[in-house]
């Protein structure tokens, strides 16, 4: 086995190319700033005009590469300033077969002072990828079997948003998907500018009774608010309602899914096993929904083991990327006993995939697995070109 040192890390934000603006175009009174950015005035939430992605590359003393990802919607220069200040003359010299004492050195050098999530986690979980990669490189091993085995070699792909400006362009398009074999479909409650009872009455009609319908909440209610949604909702036969209520009010989640008939999702915004130990342990959710993006491979993993051991169910989310922590998630997901779906962002994978040398493809309603060791993937010449390096 070939072993090697830490020697350089370096960052690059990513532009993604994109067909739609993720959840559709601007609502009413929502406006591009100068920065690029527009506040989604339904759940308060900043999101850039043009998306773009935090990569991370770990190179070592023998010149071996390994590649990570992490969130860089906004202000990617402050993942470049905590790799660049803090983690990697800290991990510089390290083995990258230490990934995971790595990852908790790190997270305890923050604790005292706050940071246990945040763009300092995600700034870890971008690095921890790249770690699980060169490991998956130096040994010619895949991720899946360094992870201790896979138990699918598919994934069944729930459709993730209907960006359509009107009820009767979402069932279109909804049955479009359903046409090419994808057996699932979420909408969002910001945009549902008709109104959410009205959008899922219109596609629970429009689609066949065993299409999965799902509601994703984005924080805007509170749990008085979510339960009565929610009674409303139940003769339509949802698969789940996510992310009901504000993220911090893990008894409000809790007292939701206490009533509700219809299973609780939540977990794309943790970034630790701490952050899904506290919805778990007060049965707040049966739907696990950690994101790679947030997690890394490390705390993905142990988030997934966590929610087994409760009995829930395991659905990633995924979000806007250049294809290196979507990699990354459907491999560890390929070796989770408990997983149901994995989310599709249909407007951005493909956009992701073409960044990308190795196979990242999702059809007929499934994903197929990147193949290879590590992570199956490394960026090409369509990257670089949509690349730039952080830092000088």
């Amino acid at each position: 086995m070939v072993s090697d040192a830490i020697k350089a890390i370096d960052i690059f934000s990513v532009r993604i190319p994109q067909d739609d603006s993720y959840l559709g175009g601007l609502g009413p009174g929502e406006t591009v700033n100068d920065r690029g950015y527009v506040v989604r005035r339904g759940n308060r939430t900043i999101y850039p005009q043009t998306m773009r992605s935090a990569v991370i590359r770990v190179t070592l003393e023998s010149g071996a590469e390994g590649w990570g990802e992490t969130y860089g919607l906004v202000a990617p220069n402050a993942i470049h300033a905590l790799v660049d200040d803090i983690i990697a003359p800290i991990i510089a010299g390290r083995s990258p077969f230490d990934v995971q004492a790595i990852w908790d050195d790190l997270y305890d050098l923050m604790r005292v002072r706050g940071y246990t999530g945040g763009f300092w986690l995600d700034a870890m979980a971008g690095v921890d990828i790249a770690l699980w990669d060169l490991m998956g490189k130096l040994t010619g091993l895949s991720l899946p079997q360094l992870l201790g085995g896979r138990h699918r070699d598919r994934i069944p792909a729930y459709v993730s948003g209907l960006p359509r400006p009107t009820i009767a362009e979402k069932v279109d398009l909804a049955k479009s998907f359903v046409d090419r074999g994808y057996r699932a479909v979420k909408i969002a409650a910001v945009v549902s500018y008709e109104g959410v009872e009205r959008e899922i009455a219109a596609l629970r009609e429009g689609l066949r009774p065993d299409i999965g319908i799902m509601l994703d909440c984005h924080w805007i209610y509170s749990p008085a608010e979510a339960i009565a949604l929610i009674d409303k909702l139940a003769r339509y036969d949802l698969t789940f309602v996510e992310a009901p209520c504000k993220t911090e009010d893990v008894q409000g989640l809790a007292e939701i899914a206490r009533h509700s008939v219809i299973p609780v999702a939540a977990g794309e915004e943790w970034r630790t096993v701490f952050d899904a130990r506290s919805r778990l342990e007060a049965r707040a959710v049966s739907i696990a929904q950690p994101e790679m993006g947030h997690t890394g491979i490390t705390q993905f993993m142990r988030i997934a083991q966590l929610a087994q051991a409760h009995h829930a169910q395991i659905i990633p989310h995924a979000t806007i990327g250049a294809g290196i922590f979507a990699a990354a998630s459907l491999l560890a997901s390929s070796t989770i006993l408990n997983l149901r779906w994995h989310e599709y962002q249909h407007s951005i994978f493909h956009h992701s995939a073409s960044l990308m040398d190795g196979r990242l493809e999702c059809s007929d309603g499934h994903f197929l697995l990147p193949e290879g060791p590590g992570l199956g993937v490394t960026p090409n010449a369509r990257f670089w070109e949509n690349a730039t390096r952080l830092g000088g």
